[in-house]
């Protein structure tokens, strides 16, 4: 085998230039344990799960941020890094209260499954106690400092995949956390509440409000769906559970979107279960609205619509179709308009 190779777990493989050492194990179906590393964006090795041996260097190296040389031969199941990524984890679950009994994340956190990946049942180092409060009065997301591990994935989450640059690493030593602005809260900072921090987090450390004990991951089924909210087609996972939405995520790997939302993608669904949300039509007569069955309501909008029209002509009527409406909705809504009405005064309220 020519070209730009190297040797992993005994296998000869080839590379591309420019690829990490994880990125060709993952290329060549080796799975490496990580907990700081963001797809897509800078690698910071930070967390140190990721660490592999290579023949010749001093120290076991993070795969993440290590370039793949020609001719490396690479471990990455070694006794030696299992040994150094169990006692990482350790230490990790010793950085405050990671308690799996309640948290939100249980089954669906990567910390709690690289425990139990490594047998890891109480740590040997003792708890240390983290110095700040949870954070609980924005009406998105919980921030509890108790369970962060500082892997610096919501940040990267914040300024490379969102580019709002809302939050960063404060303070040093046991006082480091992850501050929004000048460290202060999240509703008086930059932050859009679109929530990717919350997705990017690897633990129960954000989570969203809204979803706070209304199912757990093996509670719900993912519904994958197009966010109905503007033009873009985000893609959309709907956690259904007893044929209710509790929470709202975006696959990674669909576009355009690419595991993106906006704040309505994430977090504006409560309007689906609105108590004030219409169920029949209604038609106002003498100053006071009726319910009316579907066929006598558009029989007189239908009416209204063709005495406007012979009398003032097509471009008397305009149309904004809504945008909580599904895409095929508003597909029909500009139809109609145009080649039925015979107008171009259609438009979209998400486009304002």
């Amino acid at each position: 085998m020519e070209g730009n190779t190297l040797t992993l777990n005994g296998a000869r493989v080839e590379y591309q230039p420019g690829q990490t050492i994880l990125e060709v194990a993952e290329s060549h179906g080796v799975h490496i344990p990580t907990l700081c590393y963001l797809k897509g964006c800078s690698p910071t090795g930070a967390c140190r799960v990721c660490l592999v041996e290579v023949a010749g260097a001093r120290a076991l190296v993070a795969s993440c941020s290590t370039p793949a040389e020609k001719g490396m031969v690479v471990e990455t199941e070694s006794e030696r890094v299992h040994k150094a990524r169990r006692l990482n984890i350790e230490l990790l679950l010793s950085s405050g209260n990671h308690n799996c009994v309640t948290c939100e994340r249980s089954g669906d956190c990567t910390l709690q499954a690289l425990a139990y990946r490594y047998g890891i049942e109480t740590p040997r180092f003792p708890i240390q106690p983290q110095p700040y409060e949870t954070e609980d009065v924005n009406p998105f997301i919980i921030r509890d400092f108790k369970k962060c591990i500082l892997c610096g994935r919501c940040v990267q989450a914040c300024q490379e995949v969102q580019v709002n640059r809302a939050i960063s690493f404060g303070n040093r030593g046991p006082h480091a956390k992850i501050v929004a602005g000048t460290d202060t809260r999240y509703d008086l900072s930059d932050c859009v509440f679109c929530g990717q921090c919350v997705q990017a987090c690897p633990v129960g450390a954000l989570i969203e409000k809204k979803s706070k004990f209304l199912g757990r991951i093996w509670d719900v089924r993912k519904v994958r769906t197009t966010c109905p909210y503007c033009g873009v087609g985000c893609q959309q996972l709907l956690h259904v559970k007893d044929g209710r939405i509790v929470k709202v995520t975006a696959p990674e790997d669909a576009s355009p979107n690419k595991g993106r939302l906006c704040v309505k993608g994430r977090f504006g669904y409560d309007f689906i279960y609105s108590e004030d949300r219409l169920k029949k039509p209604l038609i106002r007569e003498n100053g006071e609205f009726r319910e009316a069955s579907w066929d006598e309501a558009l029989n007189l909008v239908a009416g209204k619509l063709k005495e406007i029209k012979e009398k003032h002509g097509p471009d008397a009527i305009a149309g904004v179709s809504c945008a909580r409406s599904i895409n095929e909705d508003s597909y029909q809504m500009q139809k109609l308009f145009r080649a039925v009405i015979g107008t171009n005064n259609i438009d979209h309220c998400a486009r304002t």
